[in-house]
């Protein structure tokens, strides 16, 4: 196994462990006082995304030098890893180290150290903007904000899903209901915000429409067409799960932790493309 394979999975691993604590972060935030039987199990998923974050991104950090020698043995050379340190992907690195940390003492502790958590959420959000395509170019003033907005929306909506599969499972009906349908509320308007965000940047990235047959456009198109899959998955869940579990219909809390779950692996899938995305192409 390459140095650039090893590099890339702990990317997208590390996408996945960040968005799932900073959305665990957003969830107990909205709806802490209608959680009564899930609060804990939701809570310690997010520690525990949060704890598997902070690991993964210190294994990312450390292969970075094998990753800029195209070997192994550059893990081991001091000027490389110092250079990947001082590097704005190190910064950035080092910015979501500390938020995740935040974030676990906060959901360790809710009632000592709760605003750290979202202190902690904020600062690993923001870190994405240190490093990456949009921190090189002449319209930062504009990808920074857009930018962010996009991965907090993803991260609300990520994030939520772990704990809506909890809450359809551990909670009473009544509450269970009231939680999706206000998500689904929230959600309806959100959401579709990722979608404006990511083609605002992709028009400002690109240059031309013949980055569109090569890797970075591909895989950009890729992610178009995951978000249409999830857009169609959030809607059945919307108008056909969600109101047969209210109606009470046999097997219905079943089907919709199933697409729950279907729904959370589909955004894997994309952010993983999102890591081969990012670490190996370039938008020129």
């Amino acid at each position: 196994m390459s140095p650039d394979v090893v590099s890339v999975t702990l990317r997208a691993a590390g996408f996945v462990a960040l968005l799932q604590a900073v959305g665990i972060v957003i969830f107990v935030t909205l709806w802490r006082d209608r959680i009564t039987q899930s609060s804990t199990r939701i809570r310690r998923l997010g520690l525990f995304a949060a704890l598997a974050g902070v690991l993964l991104l210190l294994a990312h950090q450390g292969i970075e030098a094998a990753h800029m020698a195209d070997d192994f043995s550059g893990m081991f050379d001091r000027d490389l890893q110092r250079l990947s340190l001082a590097s704005s992907g190190g910064v950035a690195h080092f910015v979501q180290v500390l938020g995740l940390s935040l974030v676990a003492m906060g959901l360790w502790r809710p009632n000592r150290f709760g605003f750290a958590a979202i202190a902690g959420a904020t600062l690993a959000i923001l870190a994405f903007a240190i490093t990456g395509h949009t921190s090189v170019q002449a319209m930062r003033w504009l990808l920074t904000p857009l930018l962010v907005i996009h991965i907090l929306i993803i991260a609300f909506w990520f994030g939520a899903l772990a704990p809506l599969w909890l809450v359809s499972k551990h909670e009473t009906l009544n509450d269970a209901i009231g939680i999706l349908h206000q998500f689904s509320r929230i959600a309806t308007w959100l959401v579709p915000g990722i979608l404006v965000a990511g083609l605002a940047m992709a028009i400002t990235l690109v240059p031309n429409l013949q980055v569109l047959q090569q890797p970075y456009g591909q895989l950009l198109a890729a992610k178009l067409v995951g978000f249409g899959l999830l857009m169609g998955l959030a809607a059945s869940n919307k108008w056909r799960l969600v109101p047969a579990l209210e109606a009470g219909r046999a097997g219905a809390a079943a089907q919709l932790r199933r697409a729950i779950g279907s729904e959370y692996l589909l955004i894997i899938a994309v952010l993983s493309v999102t890591a081969v995305m990012t670490a190996f192409y370039s938008p020129n």
